[in-house]
C-alpha cells in the first residue's frame, strides 16, 4: 500500500463521506443537495486515461469515485482500456506494425504489457502500462476509492459479465461494504446490465443512455441509475427519472457525463442530477462548491 500526505487522505475521506450517503429525491430539491463528482477514466485531464497514474491523480485531488472501462484480451484476461483499439492510447502501431486495427481482443496480455500507455499523454508518463483489472482494483482499494465500472462493448466479449464479477469477488469487492457503498457497474448495453443484475441482484447498476421517459419503468427493473450524456437531458427528464423506483426500492439516480466546465456543471446540478462524471473533476467540484452543492 502506498501512503499519502495527511491532506490528501483527508480530501479523499471528505469526498468519500459525501458519496456514501446519497440524497433522497426530496433532498434533491434542496439548495444544499450534494452532487457526487466522479473522475472519468481517473483524473484523465491530468494523467493518461484508465491508467494507475490517473487513479492516483484523482486520489491526489481528493476524489473518492473513479470511473473505468473493462475489456478482454485474446487470451481471456481483463484489462482497463476505453477504446476497442489500442492505437489511440498506446504505441502499439510501433511495437506491432502490420496488425491493424490493433483491437484489444486480438492481443494477448503479455503483448499488451509490452506497450507504453503513457507517453502519448506526456513524457513524464512514459512507461505507464495498460493495467489489468486486478491491478486497477488493487490501486483503487489502496487509495480507499470507489468504482464506477463500465463494461465496454460486451457484445465483443461473451460472458464478460460473469468474468468481471468473478474478478471482483476474488479482489474482495463483492462483500457487503463494497457492494453497498463503493461499487456501481454500468454499460451502454441494457442486456449486459440485465445480466449483471441477474447474477448479482445486490450490486448497484447503471444504464448509460437516455431512455424515453415512458420506457424508464422497464429499465428500473434492472438498473439503479440512468446515466445520460449531459446534452441530452433537462430538469424535466431528471425529475421523471427520480419518480421511478429501481430494483432496490429507491428512486433512480442520474449520473451525467462528461462535463469539464463550470457552467455546464452548475447547470446539471440545477437540473437535479445526483452525479457528474468529469475528466476535470476539480473544475466541477470548485464550481459546485461556489453554489453550495
Amino acid at each position: 500500500m502506498r501512503f499519502r500526505s495527511v491532506a490528501t487522505v483527508a480530501g479523499v475521506l471528505v469526498g468519500l463521506t459525501a458519496s456514501l450517503f446519497p440524497v433522497s429525491s426530496a433532498q434533491a430539491a434542496g439548495a444544499h443537495r450534494t452532487v457526487v463528482t466522479v473522475a472519468h477514466r481517473g483524473a484523465s485531464a491530468y494523467a493518461p486515461e484508465n491508467t494507475l497514474a490517473a487513479v492516483d491523480a484523482a486520489a491526489d485531488l481528493g476524489f473518492a469515485w473513479v470511473e473505468n472501462d473493462v475489456q478482454r484480451t485474446k487470451d481471456g484476461e481483463l484489462v482497463v482500456l476505453h477504446d476497442t483499439s489500442l492505437a489511440r492510447t498506446t504505441n502499439v502501431e510501433q511495437v506491432f506494425p502490420g496488425r491493424a486495427p490493433w483491437n484489444v481482443a486480438d492481443f494477448t496480455l503479455a503483448e499488451i504489457e509490452k506497450l507504453d500507455a503513457g507517453s502519448w499523454f506526456g513524457p513524464k508518463f512514459t512507461g505507464e502500462r495498460v493495467p489489468t483489472l486486478e491491478d486497477y482494483m488493487d490501486t483503487v482499494e489502496d487509495n480507499d476509492q470507489n468504482l464506477l465500472l463500465e463494461i465496454k462493448s460486451p457484445e465483443l466479449y461473451p460472458g464478460i459479465e460473469r468474468q468481471i464479477l468473478k474478478e471482483l469477488r476474488e479482489d474482495g469487492w463483492l462483500d457487503r461494504d463494497h457492494v453497498k457503498r463503493r461499487l456501481v457497474v454500468q454499460s451502454f448495453s441494457a442486456d449486459s446490465v440485465k445480466k449483471v443484475h441477474s447474477l448479482r441482484p445486490d450490486i448497484k447498476t447503471g444504464f448509460l443512455g437516455t431512455p424515453a421517459a415512458a420506457e424508464l419503468p422497464k429499465y428500473a427493473a434492472f438498473a439503479d441509475q440512468i446515466n445520460p450524456q449531459y446534452k441530452s437531458i433537462d430538469a424535466g427528464y431528471v425529475a421523471s427519472v427520480h419518480k421511478v423506483k429501481g430494483p432496490h426500492g429507491r428512486p433512480l439516480e442520474v449520473f451525467t457525463w462528461t462535463i469539464d466546465d463550470a457552467a455546464n456543471a452548475v447547470k446539471a446540478a440545477g437540473q437535479g442530477v445526483n452525479g457528474i462524471i468529469s475528466n476535470k473533476p476539480d473544475v466541477v467540484r470548485n464550481a459546485l462548491e461556489k453554489t453550495g452543492r
